[in-house]
C-alpha cells in the first residue's frame, strides 16, 4: 500500500537536478535519431525549403559532409529523398530503377565517404513519377497495387547493390514486404534490414516534404486508397503483423506526434523495434511556433522528442536530429 502525505512527497524527486536526471524514467540520446536528408542534382548546391525553415536539399558532394556532421554526433543512420528532376519522372516511374539515380549515386557517395554511419532509403514511386502517386496508375487514377510492386521491388534491389543498409518502403501497397524480402535474400543481400512504413497515415502534415522532393501540385487526387485513415487503430496493428509475418526487420507509424496512442499499441503489442517519422508537417509547426515566441525553441524539440520515446518509439526519423544531438551532448 503507498504511503500518504506527509509520509510519502512526490515533489522530494524533483527536489533537485541531480535527483530529476537520477529518476528519469526514459532518455534521449543520439542514437535514437535517424536524420533524413534530402538530395538535388548539381554540385556545390544547397537548396533551402521553403516550408521547412533551416532544411535544404543538398547536391551529392556536399550531402557526405552533413553525413560526417550526423555520424560526428553519435547519429547512427541517415536517410535519403531525391528531388527528381522534373524531366526524369514519368508515368511508369522508370529513373527508380537506374542505378545510376540520386539516391543510388548518393548512397554510394556516403558510404564511402563516412562507412561507419547507416543508410535508409526510401523505396517509393513518388519521387519519380509525373502524377506524384507512390505507385502506377490506370486510367481513373487509381494506383495499381501488384504492377507497382513488381517495380517496387526491382528499385529495393537496386539500391542495395548501391550499398543502402536499411530499405524502406513507404509506399503502402499489399504485400510489397514479402516480395522486396525474397528479391533481397535471393540476390544475395542477407543483411540488408527492412524497415516497414507499417502504419502510414494519410496526412495532413506532409506538405513541406511534398514540396521538398518535388512532387508537390503535381499529385492528382489524393492518397487515401492506399495510405490509412487517420480514425483507425485496429487497421494498424493488423497492417504491422502482416509486414513482419512478410519480413520486416523493423515497423514504422508515420507521422508522429498525431499518432503516439498507435506507437504505444504497436510496441505493447508486439514488442519490435518501433520507429516514428516526425514528418515535415510536425518539424514546421514546431519551428513556426518557436519563432512565434509561443515557446523555446530547444526546449519544444526535446520535449517533442521525448514524447515519442515515452510512447514506446525505438527510434525518431526527425529534422531537429542534428540539433537534438547538439543540444543533449551540451
Amino acid at each position: 500500500m503507498t504511503a500518504s502525505y506527509p509520509a510519502l512527497r512526490m515533489r522530494r524527486g524533483r527536489s533537485s537536478p541531480w535527483m530529476r536526471d537520477m529518476l528519469a524514467e526514459n532518455r534521449l540520446h543520439p542514437s535514437d535519431f535517424i536524420l533524413p536528408l534530402f538530395i538535388c542534382e548539381g554540385s556545390g548546391c544547397e537548396e533551402p525549403i521553403g516550408s521547412l525553415p533551416g532544411v535544404s536539399r543538398w547536391s551529392i558532394d556536399r550531402i557526405t559532409a552533413k553525413a560526417k556532421e550526423a555520424a560526428s554526433l553519435g547519429i547512427p543512420c541517415i536517410a535519403l529523398f531525391p528531388n527528381t528532376p522534373s524531366e526524369l519522372r514519368t508515368e511508369d516511374a522508370r529513373e527508380a530503377l537506374n542505378p545510376d539515380n540520386l539516391i543510388c549515386r548518393a548512397t554510394k557517395a556516403i558510404k564511402d565517404a563516412v562507412p561507419e554511419i547507416g543508410v535508409l532509403t526510401d523505396v517509393a514511386l513518388d519521387p519519380y513519377t509525373a502524377h506524384g502517386h507512390d505507385g502506377i496508375v490506370d486510367e481513373t487514377g487509381w494506383v495499381i497495387n501488384d504492377d507497382t510492386v513488381s517495380i517496387l521491388v526491382d528499385q529495393a534491389v537496386v539500391q542495395a547493390e548501391a550499398g543502402a543498409d536499411i530499405i524502406a518502403p513507404s509506399d503502402m501497397m499489399d504485400g510489397r514486404v514479402a516480395a522486396i524480402r525474397s528479391a533481397l535474400e535471393e540476390g544475395g543481400h542477407h543483411n540488408v534490414a527492412i524497415m516497414a512504413y507499417a502504419a502510414k497515415y494519410a496526412s495532413a502534415f506532409y506538405g513541406p516534404f511534398r514540396e521538398a522532393v518535388g512532387s508537390l501540385g503535381r499529385l492528382k487526387g489524393d492518397k487515401r486508397g492506399y495510405q490509412m485513415n487517420p480514425a483507425n487503430i485496429e487497421e494498424a496493428l493488423r497492417e504491422v503483423e502482416l509486414d513482419l509475418a512478410e519480413g520486416a526487420d523493423f515497423v514504422m507509424v508515420k507521422p508522429g506526434l498525431p499518432y503516439l496512442d498507435v506507437v504505444r499499441h504497436v510496441k505493447d503489442a508486439f514488442g519490435v523495434p518501433t520507429f516514428v517519422y516526425q514528418v515535415s508537417g510536425e518539424y514546421a509547426m514546431i519551428e513556426a511556433s518557436a519563432a512565434a515566441g509561443a515557446g523555446d525553441r530547444n526546449a519544444l524539440i526535446l520535449e517533442t522528442l521525448m514524447a515519442f520515446k515515452r510512447a514506446g518509439a525505438t527510434g525518431v526519423l526527425t529534422y531537429h536530429a542534428l540539433d537534438a544531438a547538439r543540444l543533449i551532448q551540451s
